[in-house]
């Protein structure tokens, strides 16, 4: 068995770690990009949306290293997401291509019996103890837990550093060398020391740069290649920026859903402007996008790809907290047609009014 998965962040790295301990071959497919976009684009629906697109060309790239079984999590309620696997595996099989494909749900939604059959056609496949096993799994959970506090570390620092670039250069050397070893317990120990070094970093506490919160739609806002690399314009631009929404994030809200007490800081505060769940992350935008009016942040930016329901209802709701919380949003919208000059152009434009008005230079309204 080789195993593959689409990418998704970071979650990369964590899977890696996970099947070198289970001894599992992995296949990581090349880093999102135009042949990923076009053999996906080429081989999906018209209709459907990005992140549809670029994992089916994950597959494929995957499928020409070798791998024969695609690992896919499964739904967020109301979204195109709930059918990724079923239309994968029929164009899949209209075309002949021999892949397997093991779908990872919410224990609400497969129920507990299914979700461990599943699971153990992975792990049947390792030769590990199942003490092993866990401690792998564990592993890979403190791997994905260290990169996603590393990359939110950075990407807050990125505006107080004293020597421009050297969060950015912290978090690339870190992932790199990451992805450069075998060992789950030294890439343990790369994450730690990249870690410590930004612990350690000297920045400008008198600096009071403009502080920015990513919001929207999860896999656009993790995945650089869906978004032209915003993040690291962002840190290139000297901006102090944060997503509550990560890989991290998104494996403790599945595993608290069934029992209702996931994100309950981001629910609450949607519940103003939005107090039922629109499917995909659509209420969480909403409730981040009024925490961080409360927590100080200049501005917001919204990502999401186009036609993506939940993130269109939150669209049309954003500028009401806008107005009424006197704080600017920004919604950028991607799909295999956007330029990457424009996209970069109006969040030039969009920090340049948040910096404006930092100076008062524009009046509030």
């Amino acid at each position: 068995m080789k195993v593959t998965a689409p990418h998704f962040g970071n979650v990369y790295l964590a899977a890696k770690a996970l099947f070198d301990g289970l001894g599992i071959e992995y296949i990581i497919p090349p880093m999102n990009n135009k042949i990923a976009l076009e053999l996906g684009s080429k081989n999906s629906p018209e209709e459907m949306c990005l992140p549809y697109k670029i994992m089916m060309g994950n597959f494929f790239l995957a499928l020409e290293n070798g791998a024969d079984t695609a690992i896919l999590p499964g739904s967020c309620g109301p979204c195109r997401f709930g059918k990724y696997a079923e239309l994968q595996m029929n164009s899949f099989n209209r075309l002949g291509v021999d892949l397997e494909f093991v779908v990872i749900d919410s224990p609400g939604e497969l129920g507990l019996t299914e979700l461990f059959t599943r699971i153990n056609k992975i792990s049947s496949q390792s030769e590990r103890s199942r003490y092993m096993q866990l401690k792998s799994l564990l592993k890979a959970k403190k791997v994905m837990n260290l990169i996603d506090e590393i990359e939110a570390k950075a990407h807050f620092l990125s505006g107080y550093e004293k020597n421009r670039g050297e969060a950015k250069e912290i978090l690339s050397s870190c992932k790199i060398q990451s992805l450069d070893t075998d060992s789950p317990d030294e890439m343990i120990k790369i994450m730690e020391y990249h870690r410590n070094k930004l612990q350690h970093m000297e920045i400008d506490e008198d600096k009071k740069p403009i502080k920015i919160a990513i919001i929207g739609e999860i896999y656009t806002i993790i995945e650089p290649f869906s978004n032209f690399n915003l993040e690291e314009k962002l840190m290139d631009f000297g901006v102090s920026f944060s997503r509550k929404l990560t890989p991290s994030w998104w494996i403790k809200d599945l595993l608290l859903k069934p029992i209702r007490l996931n994100s309950l800081k981001i629910n609450r505060s949607a519940n103003e402007y939005l107090s039922i769940g629109v499917g995909g992350h659509g209420r969480e935008c909403i409730g981040e996008a009024v925490l961080a009016s409360k927590e100080g942040y200049d501005g917001a930016i919204q990502v999401f790809p186009l036609g993506c329901m939940p993130e269109i209802v939150s669209k049309a709701i954003l500028p009401t907290i806008s107005t009424e919380k006197d704080f600017p949003i920004m919604s950028l919208v991607v799909d295999e047609m956007s330029g990457e000059a424009g996209f970069i152009t109006r969040v030039e434009a969009f920090i340049d009014l948040l910096e404006r008005r930092r100076s008062n230079v524009l009046p509030r309204t």
